[in-house]
């Protein structure tokens, strides 16, 4: 999993409220196992009218937010179903950061597995960022997750909690297996030597 610790991008403005992993990557998207290819049709029923041709007023759609890395978006964004394929069709299409005042949990627990930042901020702090976001091609933040700050074009700042093993997690780009992998040296080995000399059968 790639690390997260700076980034600065391009923040697209989404303020629709429940916008749920249906949406994000609708169920015909879901029959592969795959994590990369999935960043086309992200939010495809938003971003493509009936005969697949791109909606111009959606906003990844439009010059300034084509590749935008950050989401600002409406309240309890990635609700609905648990599919992980929401955070993988976000990810293949750039996005690595999300911000709102509130994540459905299994959606928010995915984003930290597959190297996003969900960022939850106040009411009034996404006010500011929507803010922020709608300024097109001036719609710059940088999201430091070592300082746990959110600075946006006009060098304003916002801080964010986000839980410490999460955090060691992104820093370090470690997903689940990797976080296993970081134990081989110790209990991984030690465990299969000794089966090896008790179990030489196995």
């Amino acid at each position: 999993m790639e690390k997260f610790d700076k980034l600065t991008g391009v923040a697209a403005p989404m303020p629709l409220v429940n916008i749920d992993t249906d949406m994000i990557i609708p169920k015909q998207f879901l029959k592969t196992i795959k994590r990369t290819g999935l960043g086309v049709n992200l939010f495809d029923e938003m971003r493509y009218d009936r005969k697949g041709n791109e909606i111009e007023t959606f906003v990844l759609n439009k010059p300034a937010y084509r590749n935008a890395e950050i989401i600002v978006a409406g309240d309890n964004f990635g609700c609905g179903s648990s599919r992980e394929h929401a955070p993988w069709a976000l990810l293949d299409f750039g996005v690595r950061c999300v911000i709102s005042t509130s994540f459905a949990d299994i959606f928010y627990n995915n984003c930290f597995k597959n190297g996003i930042l969900p960022i939850v901020v106040t009411p009034e702090e996404h006010a500011k960022l929507m803010d922020d976001a709608e300024r097109g091609s001036n719609a710059v933040l940088t999201v430091d997750l070592e300082s746990q700050t959110i600075t946006g074009p006009d060098g304003g700042e916002v801080s964010f909690e986000v839980d410490a093993f999460k955090k060691h997690c992104l820093l370090n780009g470690l997903d689940d297996i990797g976080l296993t992998m970081t134990n081989a040296a110790s209990s991984i080995d030690t465990f299969e030597a000794k089966a090896s000399v008790e179990r030489p059968w196995v």
